[in-house]
């Protein structure tokens, strides 16, 4: 029951905005979305008494002339993802702007309808349910960047709606390939029947299999070469929108690996592995080099999400234990700390009317505390010891470098370069002298503080304590990981 508190709760809170006043809106959305968070963190108990392996399992028949149930899991995997998108949707509301958007019940009502397509999409164990969540995920964030995003939305948004519609057709068509396949008096879409049809096709079907899903989940993510939507739309969208798809939309692509294309293509994985994991590296460097180039912040924190998620996805197809959990936990550490630099941009821009570096500088001498905050979710975000993204970073190394060392060296490559242009992004507008735009950077005020603190709080507790989402996803790990050869 409580799976499916998780996931239609959103939904009726999204209905209550609707018939918010505006002025309302944004502090009567952050009201709802605390009892969603509170209910995850009570799951993590009932989580605990029942296994991470096993879950907690709710089903009912839905469409059964099409072998379709509403059959939702909640296990040690799917619950660190229901717990980024519970915990940062909070974070995301609070970090609007102090100018209320125009029809602010229907943008926050979108972002909880959004919501509730997340939590989904985590917690589907029926792939027809999967797929129907994968779109609806769509279709908020999708008017989110229309009717609010900036300077040519409609090109921009288009284009990324065009990409994603694409990529979740091709896994549509993988899911009824597998379904036709599955064994029994009825085909079914049921997960663990998928997982048996994929894994009885020749190897020739499962490589069907591995392209259809890898493309769909390479798009979302995005990987090399599919990533051309992704810059521009993380720039024109408002950013309570770049963080919906930063911090949580692009882990769709990443979860989607672990849980539908490893154990469904085995076979596709030896045979296909090692070309999808040099498109994930080439990502990494790729976007490395062009975040060193670009002058716009907010631009150059997506490419540097690019270069992330490019690790993340390289450590999963791994395939074994290191490089799984690390994808898990450097997820949840890139939601934190993406969202984090998303919304110090957003600051930035607020208050100097750009988000140049070059026309910034000095602003660590006017504004000490938003110095200070902001360096720390920055170290996250290149994994300096001692923060969250250090522990996602070293699983996934390991990970890559038990299956290939040379690739884990050229991976590593990524470290490197991260560190590069973040910290010389930071030199560029933090240090160095105040200029005659920056001398008048204001202090961040105690609203903004409550939503940077507990961020770079979160950042510095992973990094010193990772152990419960560890301990709560290794048994499903161990678990997906009998079903690999």
């Amino acid at each position: 029951m409580i799976a499916l508190l998780l996931l239609f709760y959103p939904l009726l809170a999204g209905l209550i905005l609707l018939a918010t006043q505006p002025a309302q809106a944004k502090k009567l959305a952050l009201y709802l979305a605390i009892p969603e968070l509170l209910l995850t963190l009570f799951a993590y108990g009932q989580l605990r008494q029942v296994g991470g392996g096993i879950g907690i399992d709710w089903s009912f028949p839905w469409i059964e002339s099409f072998g379709i149930s509403f059959h939702l899991n909640l296990d040690g995997i799917s619950y660190i993802l229901v717990l980024l998108t519970n915990l940062l949707v909070p974070f995301i509301i609070a970090a609007g702007s102090k100018v209320e958007p125009h029809k602010s019940g229907v943008f926050y009502s979108l972002i909880l309808f959004m919501q509730m397509a997340l939590v989904g999409v985590f917690l589907a164990a029926d792939g027809f349910l999967f797929y129907l969540f994968w779109e609806l995920a769509l279709i908020p964030i999708y008017f989110i960047c229309l009717l609010w995003g900036g300077e040519n939305r409609l090109r921009i948004t288009f284009k990324f709606f065009v990409y994603t519609l694409a990529g979740s057709l091709l896994m549509l068509a993988a899911l009824i390939y597998l379904q036709q396949h599955t064994v029994g008096v009825q085909h079914t879409f049921d997960i663990k029947a998928l997982y048996k049809a994929g894994q009885s096709l020749s190897a020739k079907g499962q490589g069907f299999v591995f392209w259809c899903f890898f493309l769909a989940f390479a798009i979302k993510m995005p990987v090399f070469p599919f990533h051309t939507w992704q810059p521009d739309t993380y720039t024109t969208a408002p950013t309570q929108g770049t963080m919906l798809l930063s911090g949580i939309m692009l882990k769709m692509g990443t979860y989607g690996l672990i849980r539908w294309l490893l154990p469904m293509a085995p076979e596709g994985l030896k045979e296909w592995g090692t070309f999808a994991i040099t498109l994930s590296i080439i990502s990494i460097l790729y976007a490395s080099v062009l975040a060193m180039a670009q002058k716009d912040y907010k631009r150059l924190i997506a490419y540097s999400s690019i270069a992330h998620v490019g690790l993340i996805a390289a450590g999963i197809l791994a395939g074994n234990f290191f490089g799984i959990q690390g994808g898990l936990v450097q997820m949840f550490s890139h939601g934190l700390t993406v969202v984090g630099l998303f919304y110090i941009a957003e600051l930035i821009s607020e208050r100097m009317q750009t988000r140049e570096i070059e026309k910034l500088g000095g602003i660590r001498n006017v504004a000490p505390q938003f110095a200070l905050l902001f360096l720390i979710v920055l170290l996250g975000s290149i994994a300096l010891p001692l923060t969250s993204g250090f522990v996602g970073e070293y699983l996934l190394m390991g990970g890559l470098f038990n299956w290939n060392p040379m690739y884990a060296a050229f991976a590593g490559i990524s470290i490197i370069l991260g560190a590069v242009y973040m910290l010389r992004s930071y030199q560029g507008v933090m240090l160095g002298e105040t200029n005659g735009l920056t001398a008048g950077f204001k202090e961040i005020t105690a609203d903004e503080k409550w939503v940077l603190i507990p961020l770079v709080a979160l950042v510095i507790l992973l990094g010193v304590y990772p152990k419960p989402l560890q301990d709560i996803s290794a048994p499903a790990i161990e678990q997906l990981l009998t079903l690999l050869p």
